[in-house]
């Protein structure tokens, strides 16, 4: 009997984890500067609506892809593939938490981070799907 492993969705796992922590704590730290516990201070602080929204899209799409990852792994996929996608994924987030960050409105790293984050999705779902076949 084989025994399953998620080592290396663990260690990709392990990455992202870091980076969500220092994103919650960007947050934290708008919330200490601007003085405002719960929310977004009401339109009055960008720079803490911004920490805000790089943290929640990260938490919006970082689940299901490391999900996908995970059920790719385990179903015997190609290791060069979950490594691939891995590695993906988390450059991705890096230059999406950058471009979000820097600007409000579009810039080249938040658009590669989107895009490299929608493929990652995209194509570990479509693998997941034809595996059953």
């Amino acid at each position: 009997m084989q025994t399953a492993s998620l080592a290396i969705t663990g260690f990709y796992t392990g990455i992202l984890a870091i980076l969500y922590i220092a994103l919650s704590f960007k947050v934290i730290g708008q919330r200490r500067n601007k003085r405002v516990g719960i929310g977004d201070g009401g339109g009055e602080h960008p720079e803490l609506a911004k920490a805000i929204r790089v943290h929640a899209n990260f938490i919006e799409y970082v689940p299901i892809a490391l999900l996908l990852l995970a059920i790719y792994e385990l179903g015997g996929g190609n290791v060069m593939f979950v490594h691939a996608f891995g590695g993906l994924l988390v450059t991705a987030r890096f230059f999406h938490a950058i471009g979000l960050g820097k600007s409000i409105g579009t810039s080249w790293q938040r658009f590669v981070g989107t895009l490299s984050t929608f493929i990652t999705i995209l194509v570990l779902s479509i693998l997941n799907i034809i595996a059953i076949f």
